[in-house]
């Protein structure tokens, strides 16, 4: 169930921080409502993680697969650029990623 906490985390601040540039500074209020309500959730699901996995997998992981997505969702949404070396660093976080879950020992 933490897992799934965590992947909840992770879709709500890639959500939240996909709607920052749409708030424009916080001025229009549809996408300042969800940046808010992302970022809670992010925080609310990442904190229930922590009963089982421990900070530094469940902080790598949340990091490297929002910051990931985020990129990602710059592209589709907001036109940003992602040349070779973007996506190479995509992967190689995604490596990482994978490295240190199943090199933790976290369960």
């Amino acid at each position: 169930m933490h897992w799934l906490y965590l992947a909840i985390a992770i879709v709500s601040e890639v959500a939240g921080s996909s709607a920052l540039p749409a708030a424009q500074g916080f001025r229009n209020p549809l996408p300042s409502a969800l940046v808010i309500a992302g970022y809670i959730s992010a925080f609310y699901f990442l904190s229930l993680t922590l009963e089982a996995i421990p900070l530094g997998v469940a902080y790598a992981i949340w990091s490297g697969v929002g910051l990931a997505l985020i990129s990602v969702a710059g592209w589709v949404f907001y036109r940003q650029a992602m040349g070779a070396v973007e996506i190479a660093g995509i992967l190689l976080i995604g490596a990482g990623v994978v490295i240190l879950k199943f090199g933790s020992g976290a369960r």
